[in-house]
C-alpha cells in the first residue's frame, strides 16, 4: 500500500500525514510547495523523515499521472483546494484547482495501471443555507442547494466520483466536513473558531468574523474518517455527511471560558452566519463504516487549547 496525499501542507493534510505515518504506512504528500510548517507542530523529525515529498499543481494533469503511476501509488486522500472566500473570488482559478484538479486525480486513478482507491474531501457547502430545508437533520439523500462557487465545484466533484465508478470501477468516498478545528488551521473563515483558541493560548484579544450556527468537528475526529474510508474494503462511490457538534459562536466563547476563565474578555465574535445548512446527519457514515469517533466538544477544545500552550511555551507560535 502506497498512499498519495494531495494539499498535504494544510491542515486536514498535516494530520492525515501523521495519522497515517502513525500506522506505520508509505506516505507521498504532494502540494504545490515543501512547506512542513503545519506538519512540524504536530509531527516528530523522524516520522517526517519517512514521508516521499512531491511538490507541483494539482492542475498539471500529466504530473498527476505521472506521479500516481510512476509512484505505484494503491491509495489517494484528495485535499487539495481553493477556499470558499477564492473560489467566490475568482471563480475561474477556484474551479481549476477545485474541479480540474479532482479530475486530474480520477483520470490518474483510471490510468494507473492498477486498482487506486479514492478518498476525497467534498463539503457542507453542497448544501444551501439554512432556510432553504425543513426542520429535521440533512441526509445524503436530501437536494443539494449550495449557494457558493465552492459549493456547486464540490457539488460537482461527488457527480463525477460517480460517473468514475459506473464507467471506470473506481471505488471512492467523499466526505462532507463542516467547520474542522484544531492545531495547524489556520485559513478560510472558518478557520476563526481555531483562531480564538490559539489567540486564548497566547493570552491576546480575537475577534471570531462570523456568528449564528457552526457544526464544529475536532480535526483528529476529521482524519480518523478519511483514514477509515481509505482503508475500508465498501466498493462503488459513496458521499457521507460528516457530523460534530451544532453550537453558536456565542455559546462556543462561553465553551472558550469553562476551559479557561476569562475567555469571554479576549473572544468575541461579530459578522455573518455561514450561508450553509448546519444540520447534518452522519449516521449513514457511521453505519458503513467502522472506527468513526466523535469527540465531545468540551474535550476537543481543551485538547486543540493544551496543544497551542505548549507550542506557545515552546516559542513555536507566531
Amino acid at each position: 500500500m502506497r498512499i498519495l496525499v494531495t494539499g498535504a501542507h494544510g491542515c486536514i493534510g498535516a494530520w492525515t500525514v501523521k495519522a497515517l505515518l502513525d500506522r506505520g504506512l508509505d506516505v507521498v504528500a504532494y502540494d504545490l510547495e515543501s512547506d512542513l510548517r503545519r506538519l512540524g507542530l504536530i509531527a516528530s523529525a523522524a516520522q517526517i523523515s519517512r514521508v516521499a515529498m512531491r511538490t507541483g499543481s494539482i492542475e498539471d494533469t500529466a504530473a498527476i499521472k505521472a506521479l500516481v503511476k510512476d509512484d505505484a501509488i494503491t491509495h489517494i486522500v484528495h485535499l487539495a483546494a481553493q477556499l470558499m472566500p477564492a473560489c467566490q473570488a475568482n471563480p475561474v482559478a477556484g474551479a481549476m484547482t477545485n474541479v480540474i484538479g479532482t479530475l486530474n486525480i480520477f483520470e490518474a486513478a483510471r490510468d494507473a495501471g492498477r486498482s487506486v482507491r479514492v478518498v476525497y474531501a467534498s463539503s457542507s457547502a453542497v448544501w444551501g443555507p439554512e432556510e432553504a430545508y425543513g426542520a429535521g437533520k440533512l441526509t445524503e439523500t436530501d437536494p443539494l442547494k449550495p449557494s457558493t462557487h465552492y459549493g456547486v465545484f464540490k457539488q460537482t466533484n461527488e457527480g463525477n466520483a460517480r460517473v468514475f465508478y459506473s464507467q471506470n470501477g473506481i471505488s471512492s468516498i467523499g466526505l462532507r466536513p463542516w467547520t474542522v478545528f484544531g492545531v495547524g488551521r489556520d485559513a478560510g473563515l472558518t478557520a476563526d473558531p481555531t483562531l480564538a483558541i490559539k489567540a486564548l493560548a497566547m493570552g491576546k484579544p480575537f475577534q471570531i468574523r462570523l456568528t449564528g450556527y457552526m457544526d464544529l468537528q475536532y480535526v483528529e475526529d476529521v482524519v480518523e474518517a478519511f483514514v477509515q474510508c481509505l482503508l475500508s474494503p465498501l466498493e462503488g462511490a459513496h458521499v457521507f455527511n460528516l457530523e460534530g457538534t451544532v453550537i453558536t459562536m456565542t455559546d462556543f466563547i462561553a465553551e472558550l471560558e469553562r476551559a479557561r476563565p476569562g475567555a469571554s474578555k479576549l473572544i468575541t465574535a461579530e459578522g455573518p452566519q455561514v450561508p450553509v445548512a448546519y444540520r447534518m446527519d452522519g449516521e449513514r457514515l457511521r453505519a458503513l463504516i467502522e472506527g468513526i469517533p466523535q469527540t465531545p466538544l468540551e474535550t476537543g477544545i481543551r485538547k486543540t487549547l493544551d496543544f497551542f500552550v505548549h507550542l506557545y511555551r515552546q516559542g513555536r507560535l507566531s
